[in-house]
């Protein structure tokens, strides 16, 4: 991705919730060429709006705070704080988010970019994806979907799910395993998987295998709008924020089906 002008986009519309207002974004990355890049590529669109930049972490942090953006899009390595605790500090544990975080990485399968979904990132992108995955990502994000595609999905959280600590428990987490499997909590979390309806549990098992809401359907061979409304349901029984969540739950509780 450059800081050139990006051809124009066939991008489908995706207002934000107020269709009269433009999502705010705010564009967290240290390399100046790739934050001239995000800004062109955003400024180009009618609906998104670049309300500030920021080099570093702590800036982040600042400026999100200050400005309460939509969506951030977020790099990991970032100076004096990097992009996992900057994400932590906006939309971790015990914090109330308005700001929505789309990480943006040079990695792949990589441990840093599954700690920062972790940490509260509802999503993340390759740096190399082309502009209008980037643009779509960030609509997708601010209306309230998490952004994790299916080989992502399988690849990342299947790699460090062996990683997977309680919350509570301070010890840091053991090298990554060869072989992933639920964590040291399985049991408790597959205790609150007993709320759910058994269409339900099947549902946030696609889930946790990377099916879009689309190929869930087309699996269980339900309409769309079915498949949307027992995605909510998960998420409140659960209490949990987003897709990204799921997916974490169920490899914690090691209820996720291997699909590779």
């Amino acid at each position: 991705m450059t800081a050139g002008s990006p051809p124009p986009l066939p991008l489908p519309p995706f207002p934000p919730a107020d269709s009269s207002a433009p999502i705010r974004v705010l564009i967290c990355e240290d390399q100046a060429l790739v934050r001239a890049g995000y800004v062109t590529i955003f400024s180009a669109q009618p609906d998104i709006e670049v309300v500030g930049e920021a080099d570093n972490g702590q800036a982040a942090v600042e400026a999100a705070k200050a400005l309460r953006p939509d969506v951030a899009v977020m790099d990991i390595r970032m100076p004096l704080l990097d992009g996992i605790e900057a994400t932590r500090q906006l939309a971790g544990p015990g914090t109330t988010p308005s700001t929505r975080i789309l990480v943006v990485t040079t990695f792949n399968v990589d441990a840093l970019v599954y700690e920062a979904l972790r940490a509260g990132a509802s999503g993340f992108l390759l740096k190399d994806a082309p502009p209008v995955e980037l643009v779509n990502g960030v609509r997708t994000v601010a209306r309230g979907d998490s952004l994790l595609s299916p080989a992502v999905t399988r690849a990342l959280i299947g790699e460090f799910a062996g990683r997977v600590r309680s919350a509570d428990d301070p010890a840091p987490a053991p090298a990554p395993t060869p072989a992933p499997g639920p964590g040291p909590d399985a049991a408790r979390e597959r205790e609150r998987l007993k709320v759910l309806a058994p269409r339900e549990y099947e549902v946030l098992r696609l889930i946790s295998a990377g099916l879009s809401n689309a190929e869930i359907a087309a699996e269980l061979v339900l309409s769309g709008e079915t498949v949307k409304t027992y995605v909510s349901r998960i998420l409140t029984k659960l209490d949990l924020r987003d897709r990204v969540q799921v997916v974490v739950l169920a490899y914690r509780a090691g209820v996720a089906p291997d699909r590779r």
